[in-house]
């Protein structure tokens, strides 16, 4: 528990109300309950406002604290430093469990936690302060930086490269053989793999999500990426730094992606394109050539958004002539 100024001076915020209120969790505004703080990121919420039990409210407009609350520059940042504060990561016990396997000439740093039936194949190097957890499989050469957090159910293949401080969430396969076939006489004849995966520092990978290793060059994956859960990047993909991917995203083979580009839900590019920096592609949207960087795509293909809804202004007003058409050619009949 702590009382209001307290959470006030944790993120650098204004008391407005009693500073000496008691705060015992976090709660949504929408679903606000007694004792607890809640926060308000975007206006759609200050209907909430006056029904919620919420004891205070977190926002960066004073008009949207009703009685109790902090007043903050950021509220996501704020938001971010009040869920930590009451509920801090429970610590992972650092060892190595007895059913771990371990190959020749593996590297361990210092710290190192490895969870119940997890394989560390040869040659391997692991960081110090890693966290490793149950069942997974590390393939040979596989180097992953210091800090880094495997979660349970992960398969690193064979020459993979991670940084430091990445989180790598349950399910995801990198390195995997990326989709290549010539196909000759009605036989698909496999292409080999034989390219690397190179994971850079501070990056985020969510459940279920596939990297694929490149043919002959490397997949790469940029510093302070963030992807969500069951995104897929295929071989000899590029992607830049501090790129986020939401749920479900699908880049193809050789594909060249910049630095802090954007992509919505279910979004993506066939192969070998090339989309420049800070590009936003909108849910749905497929880029099927280059897209010049610094502007917001939508549809399929990717058209910048003002031309997307422009076209579909148009198509909405043709729609309603056919139709005004066939009822004035019924009237004439």
């Amino acid at each position: 528990m702590a009382i209001l100024k307290d959470i006030a001076d944790l993120i650098d915020g204004k008391v407005v109300g009693n500073e000496d209120l008691p705060i015992t969790g976090v709660c949504t505004i929408q679903n606000g309950k007694l004792g607890s703080i809640s926060f308000i990121t975007s206006s759609k919420y200050s209907k909430y406002i006056q029904s919620s039990k919420a004891s205070a409210i977190i926002a960066s407009d004073v008009n949207f604290i009703s009685e109790d609350g902090i007043l903050v520059d950021n509220t996501q940042l704020a938001m971010i430093e009040v869920l930590n504060f009451f509920n801090p990561s429970v610590p992972n016990q650092v060892g190595i469990h007895d059913t771990v396997i371990i190959g020749a000439n593996v590297n361990l740093g210092e710290n190192v936690s490895i969870g119940p039936y997890t394989v560390i194949q040869k040659d391997s190097t692991i960081g110090s302060n890693v966290i490793i957890g149950a069942n997974n499989c590390i393939g040979t050469n596989v180097i992953i930086g210091s800090n880094t957090i495997i979660k349970n159910n992960v398969d690193l293949n064979a020459d993979i490269s991670i940084g430091d401080r990445c989180i790598i969430h349950s399910g995801s396969v990198i390195g995997g053989d990326g989709y290549g076939f010539v196909t000759k006489n009605d036989q698909h004849i496999k292409i080999p793999q034989n390219g690397k995966v190179f994971i850079g520092n501070d990056v985020e990978i969510g459940a279920n999500c596939t990297i694929d290793r490149g043919t002959i060059d490397d997949t790469l994956v940029g510093d302070m990426c963030k992807f969500d859960n069951g995104i897929q990047i295929g071989h000899n993909v590029s992607i830049g730094k501090g790129c986020l991917l939401t749920a479900h995203v699908t880049i193809a083979g050789s594909t060249s992606v910049g630095e802090f580009c954007a992509f919505g839900g279910q979004s993506g590019a066939i192969d070998h394109v090339k989309i420049g920096d800070k590009a936003i592609l909108a849910c749905y949207t497929v880029a099927m050539k280059d897209l010049p960087g610094g502007k917001t795509y939508s549809g399929s293909p990717a058209r910048e958004i003002k031309e997307k809804n422009r076209r579909d202004a148009i198509f909405f007003e043709v729609s309603r002539l056919k139709k005004r058409i066939k009822e004035l050619e019924l009237k004439l009949n």
